[in-house]
């Protein structure tokens, strides 16, 4: 979370001027210098990595006593349904980039320096800048891990799957860790910043970190910044809590992951409303995004709060209750047959099963968990695609069937949460 961050104080160093740095990163904003790891006392005291703003590129700057020194990548970095592993390598003040276990190309100079990292009695911080928090990283981390004095291959943290050829997850082992190394797998939810190296190298929790189920192994559908249905758009909440914004503009805001087979459920809290507005929950082929008010497409189908009906193509039927503020409303998406289906719960009740258009008909061979607004109103959705928390409030009491994610109410039997395990295995 964006408000969230780990610090700790740094003991003696097995040697400073050698280390290596390997974490697991899924982003969420791309908006503002994303800060994810950092060491020092002031503005002027700083060794920093982060993500550039709207573009992604990483960059390494050092500010000490004013001498500053910059490293950018070439490469952007902008998914955000996706993890990457970035290993970072400072050898004597010459540093070596790797993403995926490819190396990556800086376009300055490779020589950092004498910085802060690694030093002994110096604050480090996962997830925030050091100077203030106005610049705290805004998405997921995992495995995040420091080995202090020696150069560490990316092999050690990750391998290529030999059937997708994906880089993939690997449990470091046979590290020699170093005073000052650690290994955060952050796999206790009441104790985020436990060390498992054998250093005992905790760190301190500050803010309203969570633990979420989406991991490198397991990625969890979110909220697209990259869909900007209009200017006042907004993801929060490592993309999960979606507000569509005060403008005119009444097209909608969708999901990450879109599915062409299978079953999938997935729960949407509705948070606030105007009493003007149409608030719509539901799915919508990929492109009609990109044109007119949600529910105007052949393949558009979203649940009305205010009214209980149903657009589709335009038009309006009757269908369920009335929603508003605080309900849960759940989405079971059947894709399985030559004539799907589409059935809404409200707070666990039925609202009937919806005949749809073939998955195959619609523009990309695709459905999208989507939400929307058709009138000049400040919705605010919570999805919650299976990690258990609507924003950053956990759920009450997690339903039935979830098998391994965490849903405020039963799971339909048949029907799965949308993570590339399950996409994999039954899509």
């Amino acid at each position: 979370m964006a408000n969230s961050y780990l610090n700790r104080t740094t003991g003696s160093p097995t040697n400073s001027a050698i280390w290596t740095l390997s974490a697991w990163i899924k982003r969420s904003s791309l908006s503002g210098s994303q800060k994810f790891f950092a060491a020092g006392s002031s503005s002027t005291d700083r060794t920093e990595m982060y993500f550039a703003g709207n573009t992604g590129e990483f960059y390494i700057y050092r500010n000490i006593s004013g001498s500053t020194i910059e490293l950018g990548s070439t490469r952007m970095f902008r998914d955000t349904s996706a993890w990457y592993n970035f290993v970072v390598q400072n050898n004597n003040g010459t540093v070596a980039v790797y993403v995926n276990g490819e190396t990556v190309s800086i376009s300055n100079s490779t020589s950092l320096g004498t910085n802060k990292i690694n030093n002994a009695s110096t604050a480090h911080y996962i997830g925030r800048q050091v100077a203030d928090t106005s610049q705290n990283f805004d998405g997921y981390m995992s495995h995040v891990s420091f080995v202090d004095g020696s150069v560490v291959a990316p092999t050690v943290f990750g391998e290529t799957d030999s059937t997708s050829g994906i880089w993939k997850f690997k449990s470091p082992s046979g590290v020699t860790w170093g005073n000052n190394g650690f290994h955060l797998k952050f796999e206790n939810s009441g104790a985020l910043g436990t060390d498992s190296s054998g250093n005992t190298n905790t760190f301190t929790v500050n803010g309203d970190l969570k633990q979420a189920l989406d991991t490198p192994s397991n990625v969890y559908a979110t909220g697209n910044p990259l869909n900007q249905p209009h200017s006042d758009y907004a993801l929060t909440q490592g993309n999960n809590t979606i507000t569509l914004g005060g403008g005119t503009e009444k097209k909608a805001g969708s999901a990450t992951m879109g599915v062409a087979s299978g079953k999938w459920y997935w729960e949407v809290k509705f948070l606030s409303q105007s009493a003007e507005s149409y608030c719509t929950i539901g799915i919508s082929g990929a492109s009609d995004l990109e044109s007119g008010t949600a529910g105007s497409q052949s393949t558009d189908y979203f649940y009305r709060g205010q009214n209980a009906t149903l657009k589709n193509n335009g038009g309006a039927t009757s269908y369920g209750a009335t929603w508003g503020a605080g309900d849960i409303i759940g989405v079971a998406l059947d894709c399985t047959s030559a004539q799907n289906t589409l059935t809404f719960y409200k707070n666990g009740a039925t609202q009937g099963a919806i005949n749809i258009t073939s998955v195959a008909s619609t523009p990309n061979g695709v459905y999208l968990p989507s939400v929307g607004k058709e009138a000049s109103a400040v919705p605010v959705f919570n999805f919650n695609f299976g990690n258990g928390f609507f924003g950053t409030t956990a759920i009450t009491s997690a339903g039935s069937n979830g098998n391994g994610s965490l849903f405020e109410y039963d799971v339909p039997s048949g029907y799965y949460a949308l993570n590339t395990k399950n996409i994999n295995t039954y899509g």
